[in-house]
């Protein structure tokens, strides 16, 4: 597995994640009692500087190919820093921190301090992603659009929806277009459907509720305005050489962002934003 620190964090009652200090990339999640709930693919290549395919990657300071930075940005191939690892009467809690650098000032002109908080407790597992713009009082603002990129670990794809997400608006990034989601969102595995890439805005703090069979993880969000849906389908998981190609069957991306209105920073100024997943 990972070549990089690896934190192990357990509660009192069972529960535990592991996260890997190379791109602050959560890779685990057993909740109290319960299997893995996270899917990470067998062909990750846990090199440096190299993206970890599923957990929760952190996408920052830009979303997909959306500005001219790399794909996702550079925080998920960062190596970051454990600031600290506790575990309380009914929780674990780990931090950890990634500062600008020579490297990422000269792809991305701005000093920052990112801190990432993961807490696991029962059935309940948090990410809490927070950024503070540290430069000069007299440096331009800084902006940046972000998400916790969840890979959620499906048995049945046929089974599977997402409740929530009916009345909102949604950026199509596979057809390039605009729509409006008018049910929840049904996954029927067949070919073609599952090529799925959307971008729902205003979600806000509406929970969402993905469902299968008699399994039920609720995503709510704070201080995340947008969500995210992914599943590559057959056809382009084939072309993932860092997944099998049965992979796409096996996961579903659901994904706390912040995408159509990007987060501005005053120096001084910071932004928090929180994911919470609960294994009903």
């Amino acid at each position: 597995m990972s070549s990089s620190p690896l934190v192990d964090l357990v509660a009192p009652d069972g529960a535990r994640v592991q996260i890997s200090l190379q791109g602050g990339h959560l890779l685990s999640w057993k909740p109290a009692g319960a299997p893995e709930q996270l899917y990470l693919s067998p062909r990750s290549e846990f090199t440096p500087g190299k993206a970890i395919r599923g957990g929760v990657p952190v996408c920052f300071p830009q979303f997909a190919e959306r500005g001219t930075l790399p794909k996702h940005g550079f925080a998920r191939t960062a190596l970051w820093e454990l600031v600290s690892q506790d575990q309380g009467k009914d929780d674990a809690l780990a931090v950890l921190r990634l500062k600008d650098s020579e490297a990422t000032r000269a792809i991305w002109p701005h000093a920052f301090e990112l801190e990432l908080s993961v807490r696991v407790s029962g059935r309940t597992l948090d990410i809490e992603l927070a950024c503070e713009h540290t430069g000069q009082p007299d440096d331009a603002p800084l902006q940046f659009t972000t998400a916790l990129h969840t890979y959620l670990r499906v048995g049945d794809l046929d089974a599977v929806s997402v409740e929530g997400l009916a009345g909102l608006r949604y950026f199509d990034s596979v057809k390039q277009t605009e729509a409006l989601q008018r049910m929840d969102l049904l996954l029927t595995g067949e070919k073609g459907v599952l090529d799925l890439d959307r971008i729902y805005f205003g979600v806000k703090e509406r929970p969402l509720v993905v469902t299968e069979d008699r399994r039920q993880v609720v995503f709510a969000h704070q201080g995340f305005d947008d969500a995210v849906v992914w599943n590559p389908g057959p056809e382009r998981c084939a072309q993932l050489a860092d997944m099998p190609a049965e992979g796409w069957s096996e996961m579903l991306c659901v994904e706390a962002a912040n995408v159509g209105r990007p987060i501005e920073l005053q120096p001084g100024e910071s932004w928090v934003g929180r994911q919470s997943l609960q294994l009903l």
